[in-house]
């Protein structure tokens, strides 16, 4: 197993990271101010730390069970599907295809934007040359992944970029989130470092109702301005200790449910659970670097892998092992990140870090996965999704195995066209299907369409790598197989004289939607900019309709 330093893997200096967890506790004493800023001359870096929030509308709001709305897309366009979204489909629909993300959080980050100086704020550090980092301890960190995102969707130029580093974050949005972030090649962006029994970043896998009162008789122990903040009396409350259960309880139904989606169980009932128990849409995104507790640190980059950790970590480490006392230790740990990483033992001083998405070694941890509480169960839903994100990668090469032959059959076409191009015409040859060589350029049309259409089911199931979609060599040959074979897919259409428009829904193919949007996205074009040329033939059999 190859053993690095945190720095050198997380791409940004421990100096750095010191620095994120001073300001973003120090940010949590001005709990009235929206953000802090720190930069000097000195320094080629500008600190944005964000505080936290300790009402429970600050973590719950809007009438959904686990406080989630669809993400504004006019502020985070990039945060959906790129193929699968469809602003025409119903609400239901997008679910799948959206980014969600805590409201509260999001409401309170557009309120910063629109009432502070940050923009301003920042655009002059970036004009300094300045790196941007934005942090927090607990929401404050939820609100800085936000701000994150925010600045990497408006900054993409920017020549030193943005850093995310939070402490003790709540999770913030959906998988779709994780999935947007990756296919942006943003998601290295985030850190998020976490104590082993810090209950904050698992409180949003459990929906409201079931933990509201004790959430807030417990939330006065976190808020520095509460005269029970950090209460020994509190922390070892009934109170206390049903909020724990409830918590790890969703949490364990969560990650149980998705770790047999991982090991490929199609098992009906499951399907049938989920429309009774509603369960969390929250997903980790970024690098999670998880703190044992005794100087060792675990690097996790797989988003289903964290999910698991989250859960398993927390859970009681022993059969004699007090539930009450966990409890306390799950609140209590929320303020151990100034010794873990400030301290003079401090974890980043020690350098004993492992990267776990190198799973080889799993099943013989060499303590790391001991010291966080993993046993066999927790290791082999880690291998599950180990083996998930393997499966996406052999299904590309799957795809790019047919690549060669699929040139070859587009030449084909295009032989087709050039010659059509200097007997009549490509579109009306092939509509009229009047020799052996339109016969021929159909079978050619159906092998092409037979390929995509296998790529989009697999788009729509999630079964490629994030970064699919964003991939050029996909793109371009994309728009190639869209502005050679749609017109051919046009021409049939008509021919068989279907009675619709074939712009209308249902009538155009997903496989020409799919690599349309692929190129809109890439140049950052209006939806509908880049289909004129393709589509031309169908306005056209409509213009001659009427």
């Amino acid at each position: 197993m190859y053993v690095q330093r945190l720095g050198e893997m997380l791409k940004i200096s421990e100096e750095n990271l010191k620095t994120s967890c001073s300001l973003s506790l120090k940010a949590q004493n001005f709990p009235d101010e929206q953000f802090l800023v720190e930069k000097s001359p000195a320094s080629s870096h500008a600190f944005f730390s964000f505080p936290g929030s300790w009402s429970v509308d600050g973590w719950y709001s809007g009438d959904k069970a686990f406080g989630e709305k669809e993400i504004n897309l006019e502020l985070f366009p990039s945060m959906r599907s790129i193929g699968n979204y469809d602003k025409d489909d119903k609400p239901e629909d997008r679910e799948f295809a959206t980014g969600f993300v805590n409201q509260a959080f999001l409401h309170r980050l557009e309120h910063v934007l629109k009432t502070s100086q940050l923009v301003n704020l920042v655009e002059a550090a970036l004009k300094e040359q300045k790196s941007i980092i934005f942090t927090g301890h607990s929401t404050g960190g939820a609100i800085a992944a936000l701000a994150t995102i925010w600045f990497l969707q408006n900054y993409p130029n920017a020549n030193n970029g943005a850093f995310c580093v939070t402490f003790g974050s709540p999770l913030v949005g959906n998988h779709i989130i994780s999935h947007a972030l990756r296919r942006e090649k943003w998601s290295q962006c985030f850190i998020h470092f976490v104590m082993r029994y810090d209950i904050v970043p698992r409180i949003l896998l459990a929906p409201l109702t079931p933990i509201q009162q004790q959430f807030e008789k417990v939330l006065p122990f976190f808020n520095p301005t509460s005269p029970n903040f950090k209460s020994e009396v509190l922390g070892a409350s009934p109170e206390a200790l049903h909020f724990y259960a409830n918590v790890i309880r969703n949490a364990s139904s969560l990650t149980s449910h998705v770790a047999f989606q991982l090991m490929g169980n199609t098992n009906l009932l499951l399907d049938t659970v989920r429309h009774f128990t509603k369960l969390s849409p929250y997903k980790p995104f970024g690098t999670y670097v998880f703190c044992t507790g005794n100087g060792k640190l675990v690097v996790l980059k797989n988003p289903e892998a964290v999910l698991q950790t989250l859960s398993y970590s927390c859970l009681l480490s022993s059969e004699t092992e007090h539930a009450a006392a966990i409890a306390h230790k799950c609140l209590n740990e929320h303020f151990g990140y100034e010794k873990e990483f400030l301290g003079d033992e401090s974890s980043l001083d020690m350098q004993n870090v492992v990267d776990f998405d190198e799973l080889e070694l799993l099943l013989g941890s060499d303590g790391y996965l001991d010291d966080l509480g993993l046993g066999v169960r927790a290791r082999l839903s880690l291998c599950a999704a180990k083996k998930f994100e393997e499966k996406k990668q052999e299904n590309e090469k799957n795809v790019a195995s047919k690549v060669e032959a699929f040139k070859d059959v587009m030449k084909k076409l295009e032989d087709y066209r050039d010659f059509c191009k200097e007997n009549g015409g490509y579109y009306q040859a092939f509509k009229t299907q009047g020799e052996k060589k339109d016969f021929d350029a159909n079978v050619n049309r159906l092998v092409l369409a037979g390929i995509w259409d296998e790529i989009i089911e697999m788009l729509k199931r999630y079964a490629l790598p994030d970064e699919f979609e964003g991939t050029y060599k996909w793109i371009e040959l994309g728009t190639k197989f869209r502005d050679l074979v749609e017109p051919l897919d046009i021409a049939n259409y008509y021919r068989h004289a279907k009675g619709r428009r074939y712009m209308d829904k249902g009538g155009r193919p997903k496989r020409y939607k799919y690599t349309q949007r692929w190129l809109e996205h890439h140049l950052k074009l209006q939806p509908g900019d880049c289909g004129k040329s393709s589509c031309f033939w169908a306005e056209e059999d409509e213009s001659l309709k009427q």
